[in-house]
């Protein structure tokens, strides 16, 4: 009886319901077993594209500096020797940037994962130092002019490149002989597989460098003041152009640091206060801009120089334009 006053409830025959039970099972089937090709899944993140797309223009804008300097011999001086190490550092950290990205998604392993993490670790840490000998070598070149050009500067060139490739391939190696959280996830940094010990130390060892960075070109700052006005008073400048000079020279020496600064900060001090737990996206938004870093060094170490710009300018035109080989060296070219 409760069966005909459920027929009858429904305004609808018992076989027309019976059949659409049927389609409805058969339709519920089907959805959960795909019919053919499943439908792509989004399986590649926006970030490590992004990532990978600066990893290949710093490794193109930089390879064109190392191969400046190594194939011209004129460009053998300390000052050149560091550019190149700078350069160096930056095509080796773009090219760790692009092969993780082809590991990650192509060869899956904890050693591929390791080397290239370890490649990256010590590319930047490279970088980071041979901006740190740039520096020693620009306050070394005014303090010491009259002995700049001499064979102990020489020597204490090739000592700083020793010690900052020495120092920054053991701190690649770190991840890779052991000290990684791949066993531990708790001990993870925001990048993984660093030890949040592991990025503390690289932290750290930035803000240090950091820090003697801008003593050092707080003295540079003076003694290029310092400078344009002993030249002001032998040619019989003006006050103005002396002003303008100089400030010319501060805001260059304001741009190169703010610049390393702006790059590097959110990254280092994200990384001493964050840990795995934290959301990725803000692990890539401050590892990008240490990235652009390495983009944009080339422009202001190497294809501001003008020796660099001549030799550029002979291998792409076969010729020196007038403007770069008149052009003479002031006190704000620092």
């Amino acid at each position: 009886m409760s069966e005909d006053l459920e027929v009858n409830a429904s305004g609808l025959p018992r076989d027309y319901l019976d059949a659409a039970a049927a389609e409805n099972v058969s339709a519920a089937v089907s959805s959960r077993v795909p019919a053919g090709e499943p439908e792509p899944e989004l399986a590649v993140n926006p970030w490590d594209v992004v990532l990978c797309t600066s990893g290949t223009l710093i490794s193109c804008e930089n390879a064109i500096v190392v191969l400046i300097i190594f194939h011209n011999p004129s460009l053998r001086a300390p000052m050149f020797l560091l550019i190149g190490s700078l350069a160096l550092a930056d095509l080796l950290a773009g090219i760790g940037l692009v092969v993780n990205f082809v590991f990650a998604y192509l060869l899956q392993s904890e050693a591929a994962k390791l080397a290239t993490i370890g490649l990256i670790v010590a590319s930047f840490s490279a970088s980071v130092c041979s901006l740190l000998a740039i520096t020693v070598d620009r306050y070394l070149s005014l303090y010491y002019a009259l002995t700049y050009h001499s064979e102990r500067t020489v020597t204490l060139t090739y000592v700083m490149l020793v010690m900052l490739w020495g120092t920054s391939i053991c701190l690649g190696l770190l991840p890779v002989l052991g000290w990684n959280c791949l066993r531990d996830e708790s001990t993870c940094s925001v990048v993984r597989p660093l030890t949040k010990n592991n990025t503390a130390v690289l932290s750290v060892s930035f803000l240090f460098m950091f820090a003697l960075m801008l003593q050092l070109y707080v003295q540079i700052c003076k003694i290029v003041m310092r400078h344009a006005h002993q030249i002001a008073l032998q040619h019989h400048f003006l006050a103005t152009s002396h002003y303008v000079t100089t400030r010319k020279g501060v805001s260059t020496l304001a741009i190169i640091l703010g610049t390393f600064a702006a790059c590097w900060m959110p990254f280092t001090l994200y990384s001493l206060i964050a840990d795995y737990t934290y959301p990725s996206i803000y692990t890539y938004a401050t590892l990008l801009p240490a990235t652009y870093n390495s983009i944009i060094n080339p422009v202001i170490y190497a294809f501001r120089n003008q020796e660099i710009q001549k030799a550029l300018c002979l291998i792409c035109c076969g010729c020196i334009p007038s403007g770069i080989a008149q052009r003479a060296r002031s006190p704000s070219d620092v």
